[in-house]
């Protein structure tokens, strides 16, 4: 068994390529990253992994536990949490909650998007794990199970706490899973105002300056602590494409609008939604061993969509990776390759490959041939002292 690599010139030539765009791109976000959510595509890193403090933006991750049990039926949406002196004492944004008030589920949704609550968010921590301790607990078991490795949550509001962190990546994971896993949800954080019970009018208003701005913008969640400084996790659908934006670590509310927008122009902008390869293209070919056919080919299984930079630049290099030979039987849409596409400065995409065809195991006389092929080999190997 051997792998080849197969290198691909012509396949994807008259793709737009430019890496100067997503090169000269400096933002001035202490971190940042930028995610075409519908492909995938990784537009911009900058200190991504780094894990920072994250402010009310971690409040993602309590929306996250609680529309999980929304999905599992733990809760309702008109389910009726109590309020302790603990959430009622807390400081900061809040919904001004008190212990005799009941709130539904329904309502803490709206006062953690909207008002960005932190009483909200420990009466949740409670209601759902019975102390806000063993809230963080759970979201760090679901944190590691999700793929967010550089997360560690000490409470559910974000409140400072040198023990709470998240990188830029792993928040654009959390965003794209509630966008993905949670549509009933998710028009929750586009709405403009909301107040609970008449309370606190001066805060009713969704801190997310992206809403006003007609840029597409529907989501999802802003933050901001001395240490921190301001960041925002943003979402925006302009046609078939969505975009993921975080960032962190701007001076202010001011500088964190304009670098969020800038962002999400630049993704639009700069770069472009192509069919690559359509479903069912034949790429390459590989010998069969022991079938009732020599060789099968290889074909994507579906269209193969990329972003790709927007200025007409030259081709795109790609490679065919699979092992040689495979073995019968082989059933027909079994994985047995990748395509491997290189853009400049971005990531590598990865794209798996199937048999175009199913291909039996052999009977009698393909297996005797292979076997006198197999001898062949070997004594020609052996007369050349190999």
């Amino acid at each position: 068994m051997r792998r080849i690599y197969i290198t691909l010139l012509a396949l994807l030539a008259a793709l737009p390529l430019a890496s100067a765009a997503r090169a000269s791109f400096e933002t001035r976000a202490t971190a940042a990253y930028v995610l075409d959510q519908t492909t995938g595509t990784v537009l911009l890193s900058k200190n991504a992994e780094t894990p920072l403090p994250p402010a009310s933006m971690s409040k993602l991750m309590t929306l996250n536990m609680l529309f999980e049990a929304l999905r599992d039926g733990r809760v309702t949406m008109d389910t009726q949490f109590s309020v302790s002196t603990n959430a009622m004492n807390m400081g900061g944004s809040t919904m001004f909650l008190n212990d005799r008030d009941r709130p539904t589920v329904r309502d803490l949704i709206r006062g953690i998007i909207v008002q960005s609550g932190n009483d909200a968010c420990v009466v949740v921590a409670e209601g759902l794990a019975g102390t806000e301790d063993g809230f963080a607990r759970l979201m760090n078991e679901r944190a590691r199970a999700l793929g967010m490795e550089n997360s560690t949550f000490a409470n559910a509001s974000g409140w400072p706490n040198p023990g709470h962190r998240m990188s830029m990546k792993d928040l654009a994971i959390l965003a794209n899973r509630l966008i993905t896993e949670f549509p009933e949800y998710y028009g929750f954080f586009g709405e403009a105002e909301y107040e609970f019970d008449g309370r606190a009018p001066q805060n009713r208003f969704n801190r997310n300056p992206l809403l006003k701005m007609g840029i597409g913008a529907d989501g999802m969640k802003t933050g901001h602590t001395q240490e921190a400084g301001y960041g925002l996790v943003g979402s925006a659908q302009q046609g078939p494409r969505r975009v993921i934006v975080v960032i962190s670590g701007l001076n202010s509310e001011a500088e964190r609008a304009q670098e969020a927008e800038r962002l999400i122009n630049w993704a639009f902008r700069q770069f472009v939604q192509k069919t690559v390869v359509e479903k069912g293209t034949r790429l390459a070919e590989a010998r069969v061993w022991l079938g009732a056919a020599p060789r099968v080919g290889l074909v994507a299984a579906d269209d193969i969509e990329l972003v790709v930079p927007a200025v007409l630049q030259g081709g795109i290099n790609a490679e065919i990776a699979f092992e040689t030979p495979i073995e019968a039987p082989i059933a027909a849409g079994q994985e047995i390759g990748e395509l491997v596409i290189n853009l400049p400065d971005m990531e590598e995409v990865r794209v798996p490959l199937v048999a175009a065809t199913a291909v039996a195991r052999g009977g009698f006389l393909p297996r005797l041939r292979t076997a006198a092929q197999v001898l062949f080999r070997k004594m020609t190997a052996e007369a050349q002292g190999l």
